[in-house]
């Protein structure tokens, strides 16, 4: 009896949780197929560049931490889920409609976060301030190029007023350089769930 209650209560509280994302009114917005290979193609190339920056010497080289901090707010994971099969487990599950826009928002809302990280993190003391700024310009420019042609809001016009990176950096600079690295970990893992929710709205599958 006790392991029906959790199945069931588990079912119960996915069925809240899922009627929640989709009960959001949002207006129907997809992006282009030519734009989603495209934006597919640069979020795969800030997963590569990510997982370069974890193992560069300016950053995480001798970093001693194993931590993952992903520090942004946004419910990326929640919200690019795909939809459930039918025969899921839950006997009363109903299979919610998968949302781009809400996906794509949320996703928008990640690189905000990112984007407002990194540019504070410049402004902390630097051990080598020309060469951090060097490595992580590269993933900047992805970053920027992604919230500017990939975004579902006229004009690429994304909102940063809701990022707030003010507690992440002190003033030392190896402290700054481990919270970096944890963050990178962190961003690297959120990157593989935005490629692979990329995947699922270019194969098409939500709409069958």
């Amino acid at each position: 009896m006790a392991i029906f209650n959790f199945y069931f209560t588990s079912c119960v509280l996915l069925l809240l949780t899922l009627n929640w994302r989709t009960s959001i009114g949002h207006p129907v917005r997809t992006l282009s197929p030519e734009m989603c290979a495209n934006c597919s193609s640069l979020y795969k190339s800030l997963l590569t560049s990510i997982a370069q920056l974890r193992s560069n010497k300016e950053l995480c080289y001798g970093i001693p931490s194993d931590r993952v901090v992903v520090g942004s707010q946004a419910d990326t994971v929640l919200a690019c889920a795909p939809s459930l099969p039918q025969n899921s487990g839950c006997m009363m599950q109903k299979n919610p409609p998968f949302s781009e826009s809400e996906c794509l928002k949320n996703i928008m809302k990640d690189l905000a976060y990112y984007a407002a990280a990194f540019e504070s993190y410049l402004e902390t003391p630097l051990q080598n301030p020309v060469n951090t700024t060097a490595v992580l310009k590269p993933v900047q420019d992805t970053i920027q190029s992604l919230r500017k042609n990939c975004s579902l809001k006229p004009n690429g016009e994304n909102d940063s007023s809701e990022v707030n990176t003010a507690k992440i950096w002190g003033n030392e600079s190896f402290n700054n350089r481990l919270e970096m690295c944890d963050m990178l970990r962190g961003f690297y893992v959120r990157a593989i769930t935005i490629n692979r929710a990329m995947g699922y709205i270019s194969s098409g599958d939500y709409k069958k």
